[in-house]
């Protein structure tokens, strides 16, 4: 096996656990350094390098450099070079290391973050539920289906179909940092939300009118739930746009739980709106929020999601009934 086959393998194995990790790839060596042009490595955060992208010296300016793009998720060009000491700049771009070595020689790379799939842990077995599982995997999600009582070929689209009893089976295989949907509509309701809280998510959302919420929300917090992570229950779920069908609502569900994954502001995206044309990157798959209908007379302007694939864009213009629920 080559080193190429080699790394690639290793990348596979990583992207099949859901390891963060940076491909790294070497487009221009200058001699004396020890990498060629061509020359590749997988690099996890915590210091695992698989292939070769150069010597001793290079490897601890990689490592940053991967550390960098894995927080923000932009790849990025970098650059090694001798220096008379040890020194680190960004240049638009392009990330400059100057490097002490003897060895010398001149290192250009690519560093190119490959992140997991977002995942989507969906409870509860309502039709918003069953849509939700169908839609999410179109706009970039792994999605887990908590769904007691149904028959798991129904969702079929979830990766798998588990009991809500006990959080303790359940995280294991979904992992901290999920993003959970709490859609059980009056089945079940109580104990969805416990499991939610039990999960480490990044953000639970809940599928219910303002009142509904209100109320299981204090009962949660009367029955010795955490009063902070109760009141970051988001609900009413997703963007408030009179939807009526479950697949709507699901929709609109959808593209605010992208939105927040972008962490991008509703200021931020009217503004980037008013631009001129010329101003915008003509980038076919993205999408930029524009100001719709209010909701149900609440004078609350909705907004379609920030998309970043072409799927994304299909969905972005998000329907949601804010009365309901």
């Amino acid at each position: 096996m080559n080193t190429a086959e080699a790394v690639f393998e290793q990348a596979q194995l990583l992207q099949q656990s859901g390891t963060p990790y940076a491909l790294v790839s070497v487009i221009r060596a200058l001699a004396p350094a020890s990498a060629r042009a061509g020359d590749k490595a997988v690099v996890t955060a915590d210091g695992q390098l698989h292939g070769w992208i150069g010597g001793g010296c290079a490897q601890p300016a990689v490592l940053r450099a991967v550390r960098q793009v894995l927080a923000d998720g932009h790849a990025r060009l970098m650059r090694i070079s001798p220096s008379d000491e040890a020194s680190e700049k960004t240049l638009g771009d392009v990330l400059e290391f100057g490097m002490t070595c003897h060895s010398g020689g001149t290192l250009e790379l690519f560093v190119d973050p490959i992140l997991p799939r977002a995942r989507l842990v969906v409870i509860g077995t309502s039709p918003v539920a069953q849509s939700l599982v169908k839609l999410a995997p179109h706009v970039g999600f792994s999605v887990t289906a908590v769904a007691p009582g149904l028959e798991p070929a129904v969702l079929a689209d979830a990766e798998c179909v588990l009991s809500d009893d006990d959080p303790a089976t359940v995280l294991p295989r979904v992992g901290p940092g999920a993003w959970v949907v709490v859609a059980t509509q009056g089945r079940r309701d109580v104990q969805g939300l416990r499991l939610a809280l039990a999960l480490g998510a990044r953000q639970v959302s809940f599928v219910a009118s303002a009142k509904k919420a209100q109320v299981l929300k204090a009962s949660l917090v009367g029955a010795g739930a955490d009063a902070a992570a109760v009141d970051a229950i988001v609900a009413p779920a997703g963007y408030p746009m009179a939807a009526t069908t479950p697949e709507e609502i699901a929709l609109s569900v959808l593209a605010a739980i992208v939105s927040a994954r972008r962490a991008t502001s509703v200021d931020a995206l009217l503004e980037r709106a008013q631009e001129p044309p010329s101003i915008v990157p003509p980038v076919p798959t993205k999408a930029v929020e524009a100001p719709m209908a209010s909701c149900c007379g609440s004078g609350v302007p909705a907004f379609a999601a920030v998309a970043e694939t072409a799927s994304t864009v299909a969905v972005a213009v998000a329907t949601r009934s804010c009365c309901g629920g």
